[in-house]
Formats: structure tokens, sequence, C-alpha cells
């Protein structure tokens, strides 16, 4: 409800961080001129360069401004620091790598200090801005909730943790119905509720109570909007699904899926697709044209055999398809059907390095190119695991709706490689459809670069 506040809010707060930032690298300059230099130098300029590039992209894989953070001072705050001393770490691995003796430690260590203090000032500084917007006629909310059962004390919690500029004053409900303590005081009952918000100037009534349940509400419904008082009606729906779902209208009939699917528009299809396209043929023409030739030749002199091993592998909507990887094991009938584990004797030598560098993977970009696979999306598995997987699993075949990916939300979050027992492969499904309702072109880039760190930094399930 409020997802485009939310979003300025963020673009706020990471703009006023890299304000601090810049404002301090200024400063400094012209205060440690003598001492440092006064005229430009280009080890300053991409000093400044790497400052808020790693700021910008630690603090985004790091989720320092994800909607649950920010509507937290205590977790804004505590994240904050753990990026901060993140990007420090950074800062300094670059001045010891780069030797640049035009680079003055003095400055380095003066940035530091004063964008941690700068830091922590604009966490105290976001307090006076939350509760301006919570607070301001122009921005804030009041808001009334009509009726007192479960559905209006959830929606109480769901408004306090999201809304972050929405003041709920309290309930209304007939004071018979009340039989317990309230978290808000109860502030009229039904019939007054137009007055009372009237009174302390609401500008938000949600109603719990539909006009099936009592007529008058239809009235209440009327007055509001002409006291220019928005009036929303939450239903009930737990009467005929106990389950969250999606609710979409055509035109204006109300339509329920039980999940969101982002890349169910075609709009976001096609995005995607052109996203796909543009880096496997990167890929293809700049990697794969000279890495084929010479894995190639590695692989066929330590075992003999194809330098290809394509695979069967369950697709979109359970379409199978051919999974393209460079050959890491040696030739065997068991191939398609028993997965590989750590310490595999199948395992040639040069697949052992290709399987930890992640290198088998890369012929992939050919079925992204062709279009049966994506770059980012649920990890294809082989057909008996689709199969047996399907029976112990509940929404596991829900993945399937999308195209299969090179990398997954599930494999940079640990769930890469063997799945020894259920659960680990039951995380793999929460994660992959948590992405599918989730899915953005940002969320793709985050996953690329996460992957990419990955692999630079070894991973465990890498064999």
């Amino acid at each position: 409800m409020n997802r485009r506040f939310l979003q300025f809010l963020q673009l706020t707060l990471v703009t006023l961080d890299l304000l601090i930032l810049n404002t301090f690298f200024i400063l400094l300059r012209f205060l440690l001129g003598e001492r440092i230099g006064v005229s430009p130098s280009f080890a300053y300029l991409i000093f400044w360069t790497i400052l808020n590039f790693c700021w910008i992209i630690i603090s985004w894989v790091g989720k320092v401004y994800a909607s649950n953070n920010i509507l937290s001072f205590e977790l804004f705050t505590k994240q904050t620091m753990r990026i901060y001393v993140i990007w420090i770490l950074f800062i300094f691995f670059y001045t010891f790598i780069s030797h640049n003796l035009d680079l003055s430690r003095l400055f380095v260590i003066a940035i530091c200090i004063s964008f941690g203090v700068g830091l922590l000032l604009n966490r105290f500084a976001y307090i006076g801005i939350r509760g301006y917007f919570r607070n301001s006629d122009n921005f804030g909310k009041k808001v009334v909730i009509l009726g007192y059962n479960d559905v209006a004390k959830k929606l109480a919690t769901y408004l306090e943790q999201e809304g972050i500029n929405m003041k709920i004053l309290g309930f209304a409900e007939d004071f018979e119905k009340v039989t317990e303590l309230s978290h808000y005081p109860i502030l009229s009952d039904i019939n007054s509720s137009l007055e009372v918000s009237k009174k302390l100037q609401v500008n938000e009534i949600f109603s719990t109570i539909t006009p099936e349940q009592d007529n008058n509400i239809y009235n209440l419904m009327r007055d509001a909007e002409i006291e220019c008082i928005r009036f929303r009606i939450v239903p009930d729906l737990t009467s005929f699904i106990r389950r969250p779902v999606h609710i979409d209208y055509l035109k204006d009939i109300p339509i329920i899926s039980l999940r969101s699917e982002p890349l169910d528009d075609v709009a976001n299809r096609i995005n995607k697709r052109i996203c796909d396209v543009v880096i496997s043929l990167f890929v293809v023409v700049f990697i794969l044209s000279w890495l084929i030739p010479i894995l190639g030749l590695l692989i066929w002199l330590d075992s003999k055999g194809p330098i290809f091993f394509v695979q069967q592998r369950t697709g979109r909507d359970n379409k199978p398809f051919g999974c393209i990887k460079f050959r890491s094991m040696r030739v065997n009938k068991d191939a398609n059907f028993v997965q590989a584990v750590r310490g595999d004797q199948r395992i040639t030598r040069i697949g052992l390095f290709l399987r930890r560098t992640n290198l088998d993977e890369f012929p992939q970009f050919i079925n992204v190119l062709i279009g049966n696979m994506s770059v980012v999306g649920p990890r294809p598995h082989m057909l008996k695991h689709t199969d047996d997987y399907s029976k112990l699993i509940n929404q596991y075949m829900v993945r399937q709706f999308l195209k299969p990916g090179i990398t997954g939300w599930a494999q940079v979050n640990g769930y890469r490689g063997e799945t020894r027992e259920l659960h680990q492969m039951k995380g793999r499904v929460e994660f992959d459809l948590w992405y599918m309702e989730n899915w953005s072109i940002w969320l793709d880039i985050k996953i690329i670069f996460l992957t990419i760190y990955n692999v630079i930094r070894g991973e465990e399930n890498a064999f």
C-alpha cells in the first residue's frame, strides 16, 4: 500500500548517505590540502569513485535500505554498522593492493572515520525524518479501524510494520462486543465512528466489517467521502480460503491467484529475455569462443570422450531440454541418475577444477541464447529428481512455472550442489518460490553479483 512511499524513503536515505560521504571527501580534501597536495590528482579521482561504488554495491547486497530494515531504527542502524565495517575492509584492501604513493594514508583514515560519524548522524536524522512523515499533514495519515476482530488486529499489526507514514488512532466497535484489552483505544461505537473521525481529523477508515454484515456501512462509505475521508474495506477471505493469496482484477471482476507472479506479465518476460540475450551473446562471443577450444583439449586429454555433457533436465512447464555442460566426469552409465557427491570417483582431475570454479556451467549460456534457460532462475534438476521430489515436497512443481537458470536465489543463499537430505531440497524450493513471487530486473542483477562474489570467495558446496 505504501510501496511507492517506501521507495521514495529508500532513495532519500541512500542520497543522504552518499551526500555525507562526498561532503566529507571534499571537505577533507580542502582541510588537508597542504599535507596531501592541493592539486587535483587522478589517484584521488579513482579513490572517490571506489568510495562511492563500494558503498552502493555493498549496501545494496547487504540490504541496508531494505524495507524491513528501514522500518525499524534498531535494525537499520545495526545493519548499517555491519556494512560500514565491510566497506572499510574493502577500502583498506584497495589501498593495500593499489600501492599508490599519491594517495595519503591520513586522508584514507580520515574519510573512513568521518563517514562512520556521518552515518551515525544520518541514522539519528532518520528518526526525525520518520517522525516528520508520520505526523505531517501533507504526508502522514491518521487511521481508524472499524471493527475489533481477528482481521482488525492483524491489520493493525501490518500497518504498524509497513505503514511508516500511518498513525493508528484506534478502533471503532460496539462496546459490548469488546471483551479484552486492546492495543489501541476503542474510540467509539460503529454508528459514531464518522463523527469521531472528523473530530480527530482522520484521513482513512479501514473497515473490517463488510456492508453485507452491517447495512449502515454503505452510509458510512458515502458520508466519509463527502467529508474527504478515504474509506477502505478489508474483507475476511478466510471463510473460503485459508492461505495468503494474490488478488487482481479483470475490469470489475476480482481474480484470486495463489501467488503473485511478476513474470506472468508479458512486458516483464520481454525485459528478462532481452537481458538474457545480451548477457549470453556477450559470453558466447567473447568468452566461450576461446574457452571451448582450450578446455575442450584439456578435457579430451584427461579423459577420452566428448567435450560436452548434454543431460536431459526439467525445463519450464515441466518440458525436458538438453542442458549443456563441459564434461567433468568419466563417461559412465549412471550420469543421468546418480547425483555427484563429494569425493566422487567419477570426477576427472580437470573436472574437479571445472566444478570448483563453476566453469563447467559456462556452456549453459548457449542454452540461454537458444531460449530454454535464463541467466537467473531455479536450477534445472535431472528428470529423475523432478519425478522423485515432486512426490515428496508440496509445491515442488510450482518452480517449473519459470525457465531454469544458470544461477538462482537458492544458490546464492547456500542451496547449491548435492542435496543429501529432504530438508535441503525443501529449502531450495522455498527460495525458488520466493524468487518467482518477488522477481525484478534488479533482483536478477543482485543475484548475478552475489554469484560472482561467491565464485571469487569460494563455495563449500562446489565440488
